[in-house]
């Protein structure tokens, strides 16, 4: 599994928007959207960022464990 389906059913399981996710982050709902799409990377500092939010260790979250 690659980071940005983690990332959308991270969201997702929680139920929230990319709008309010993307605000998380500093960015507009469309620019969240971009990320999650492929349009747009992720910088490091979202991805602590979201990691804390969601209580994740980062290699959770880029898909190199399961755990």
């Amino acid at each position: 599994m690659n980071y940005r389906t983690r990332m959308r059913n991270l969201r997702q399981d929680r139920d929230f928007t990319q709008k309010e996710i993307g605000r998380l982050i500093n960015k507009s709902q469309q620019g969240y959207s971009h990320i999650e799409d492929g349009r747009a990377e992720l910088k490091i500092d979202d991805l602590i960022t979201l990691c804390k939010f969601y209580g994740v260790s980062a290699d959770y979250f880029i898909g190199l464990t399961d755990k």
